[in-house]
């Protein structure tokens, strides 16, 4: 991996892991066309980097994060599917992972329901992230374990998972933030554990500089994305997003069915 090649992978991951575009879509998709999804230490990349844009979660919300002690009973109801589900189901995860057609079909499919859920979801009833019950959390986690699929949106699945129990898009958007700091800070241990339990993986000094310099840009880039998609969202809505998931997932499911080669080797 070149230091470029780090670097655009880190905006990537940064402009997307809070949007509901799916930020692993976009990255297998960018680490094909770059023709280095096959590293070992891009795949390990591509997931340490989440790293960035939690700090950018941190430091947007930080008194948030001290508020009460309830605030962190919720985020572990929540994360306790994901948590189950991904060790029940990491071999198939992986596999899926290497799959750009099923990225395109997930951008797909998400992006028809994006275009409807602002009028599914449009009564919301909590508007405080106070009110949002354990109940409720543990919904928003299986929602969360949609995402699961590549091309899903680990954002896009649990805000619409929060709509759908009258919570308002803003507190919605929210919650999938913070719910984002114990499921990626997991699944980033998880990968670091699995890259050095394999004796052939040897970090070396440069992917240690790629390392550093893909979570520097890609908190830089996240904390500028959160600030501007809460805005974009309590004005706009999801159509946006939905019609860019629909465009971006025919044009990967276009070039892959005409014989251009996308598919990770």
């Amino acid at each position: 991996m070149k230091y470029f090649e780090a670097v655009i992978l880190a905006i990537i991951e940064g402009l997307t892991e809070f949007l509901p575009v799916s930020s692993t879509g976009h990255m297998i998709i960018g680490s094909s066309f770059m023709g280095i999804a096959s590293d070992p230490f891009v795949k390990l990349f591509t997931v340490a980097i989440q790293l960035g844009a939690i700090l950018s979660v941190v430091v947007l919300y930080f008194k948030r994060f001290f508020k009460s002690i309830n605030f962190y009973i919720k985020l572990i109801v929540a994360f306790i599917p994901a948590a189950i589900f991904g060790l029940l189901l990491s071999k198939k995860i992986d596999e899926l992972l290497e799959s750009p057609m099923a990225v395109g079909i997930s951008l797909l499919v998400g992006g028809i329901i994006l275009l409807f859920v602002d009028k599914w979801f449009n009564k919301p009833t909590i508007n405080e992230e106070e009110d949002v019950t354990y109940l409720t959390a543990l919904k928003i986690g299986f929602f969360q374990c949609i995402a699961m699929i590549p091309g899903v949106s680990r954002s896009g699945a649990t805000i619409v998972g929060g709509m759908s129990q009258k919570l308002s898009r803003k507190v919605a958007a929210e919650f999938s933030f913070f719910l984002a700091v114990p499921t990626m800070f997991a699944a980033t241990g998880k990968k670091l554990l699995d890259f050095y339990q394999d004796p052939k993986n040897i970090i070396t000094q440069k992917e240690i500089n790629l390392l550093l310099i893909g979570n520097v840009v890609a908190f830089i880039v996240a904390l500028l994305a959160i600030k501007s998609f809460i805005g974009y969202l309590n004005k706009h809505g999801f159509k946006m997003f939905g019609w860019y998931r629909i465009v971006a997932g025919l044009i990967i499911i276009i070039l892959l069915m005409t014989g251009h080669n996308l598919q990770i080797i």
